[in-house]
């Protein structure tokens, strides 16, 4: 009997974390399923597992540029940064300057917070957000010959 309790003592925890990993492999987006194998913390208790769920591409989407802002650090390390967003200015637009804020059509408020200024003119200009080096974040606006430093205001 006490081996029964002894094994039964060691095959909780392991399937417990063979659970995780099998939900870990049902993920089909490749830094989902690397955050989720990431935050499968060793030898924690079942809930704890599932605790550390990982966010998904959609919410990185919401939270990129946001990262230092969140209120729950825990779920900002439990996946990946993405390195890059894509989305475009809608309407006119005729450049930038130092403090402009400049709304993307996925309702981000970004503000330009590098001093420089540009012009660029179009209607609908795609925009891409990329990550640099030491957190900065820099809008590429398409036919601008340089990219502002922007955080996110929004």
């Amino acid at each position: 009997m006490k081996k029964l309790l002894l094994l039964l003592a060691v095959c909780g925890p392991a399937m417990a974390d063979d659970a995780a990993t099998l939900h870990c492999r049902t993920l089909k987006d490749g830094p989902a399923r690397l955050a989720c194998y990431d935050a499968m913390p060793v030898g924690a208790a079942p809930a704890a597992v599932a605790a550390a769920a990982p966010m998904t591409v959609e919410q990185q989407k919401q939270a990129f540029g946001m990262e230092g802002k969140q209120k729950r650090a825990v779920d900002a390390m439990a996946a990946p940064q993405l390195a890059s967003l894509s989305s475009h200015i809608p309407g006119k637009f005729e450049g930038w300057q130092p403090g402009q804020t400049i709304t993307l059509a996925n309702g981000q408020r970004w503000k330009v917070v590098d001093g420089s200024d540009g012009v660029v003119v179009g209607k609908d200009l795609k925009a891409t957000l990329v990550r640099g080096m030491l957190g900065a974040i820099f809008l590429d606006i398409d036919g601008a010959s340089r990219s502002p430093k922007v955080v996110r205001i929004q």
